[in-house]
């Protein structure tokens, strides 16, 4: 099968597609998919520069989103069968620790994302456990439902469940454009939220005001924490949503209010923060942590996304021949939402 892959860390001359074994099932839970459509997220990005901790061996398969038909099934699979569609739920969990047993799935003491812990989807095959599937409408696009699972997942979890925005909440969102953010957009306005969101981008700012944001700030001309501090008579946000880390933490905690909730599941500018504790007790904030999501919370997701309340936002789609053009579009600070790899032909 063919496969975009990397063999070791480096720059974007080191993503070549190959020819590399059709994986088999490995066990009778184990699920085969010939994927049509894959997505990239800035975790693609990371992989390919090379984590702390993380081992590739060749060749290995990039890509954690990914949507196709059903190819085979092992004995003990029911929910699915050969031909149906299926997006992937990017995150694998082993099922059996405590924390699965509790139906959080995504704090698994043996979790693992595809194309970061295990080989991903950017291949015309994949393999992976049943509950890792979805069925989707015949009339969802493949580039659609390939762009949907991480980011959506990831930031339901951060906007319902952690962070339980509700009606009423102003919510603010750092560098809107990313896939996580602007889910993250959609899920607060579900919810009945205020949304006010940054960016170093205009083009990016004005899309953002047309999925519904309420209010935008051009971090790189304004003070976005001043700005939210009088806009709300010194009161701030309710809920920050920070991917971003050290560039923006110290902002995030000056626009936060009293009772206040900071949310985050990434660190892109760098990971060590300085937070003044005295300020955290004093405004009695919550500092709250996420990855990804469990079973319930991408179900609900999924049931949002049917009713037509969330969907991706894609910025362009590339061949899978093309899968380095397709990371330079990643890289870029221009691109607004997704990046899709056609795997297949259309079914």
């Amino acid at each position: 099968m063919r496969a975009l892959t990397i063999s070791s860390h480096g720059g974007f001359d080191r993503l070549e597609v190959r020819e590399i074994p059709t994986p088999e099932l490995r066990t009778e839970n184990d699920v085969r998919v010939r994927i049509r459509a894959a997505a990239l997220n800035r975790l693609d990005l990371f992989v390919l520069g090379g984590l702390p901790g993380i081992t590739i061996t060749p060749d290995w398969v990039v890509g954690s989103d990914g949507a196709g038909i059903v190819d085979a099934v092992g004995a003990d699979v029911h929910d699915v069968v050969v031909g149906d569609r299926v997006l992937i739920q990017p995150g694998i969990s082993d099922r059996t620790c405590e924390y699965c047993r509790d139906g959080e799935q995504s704090l698994c003491v043996s979790y693992k994302i595809l194309g970061e812990h295990v080989p991903g989807t950017c291949a015309e095959y994949l393999v992976v456990p049943a509950p890792n599937v979805r069925r989707i409408a015949s009339r969802v696009r493949w580039e659609v439902a390939a762009a949907l699972p991480l980011a959506a997942l990831t930031a339901w979890r951060m906007m319902v469940t952690r962070a339980g925005v509700h009606e009423g909440d102003l919510v603010l969102i750092w560098g809107i454009g990313g896939g996580v953010a602007l889910s993250a957009l959609q899920i607060a306005k579900l919810h009945g939220a205020r949304v006010w969101v940054t960016s170093s981008s205009d083009a990016k700012l004005e899309r953002a005001l047309a999925l519904g944001a309420d209010a935008v700030f051009n971090h790189r001309t304004q003070d976005v924490a001043r700005e939210v501090r009088a806009r709300t008579n010194k009161r701030g946000a309710d809920v920050v949503v920070d991917t971003v880390g050290e560039a923006t933490w110290t902002q995030s905690l000056l626009a936060l209010g009293k009772r206040g909730r900071l949310v985050t599941c990434g660190a892109t500018s760098g990971p060590m923060v300085e937070t003044d504790v005295r300020r955290l007790f004093w405004n009695q904030w919550s500092i709250l942590g996420s990855t990804m999501g469990n079973d319930r919370e991408l179900d609900a997701m999924l049931r949002a996304f049917e009713r037509g309340h969330l969907s991706p936002v894609i910025d362009s789609v590339f061949d899978l021949e093309d899968g380095r053009a397709a990371y330079e579009r990643l890289a870029s600070p221009d691109h607004i939402g997704k990046i899709v790899l056609r795997v297949g032909g259309a079914d």
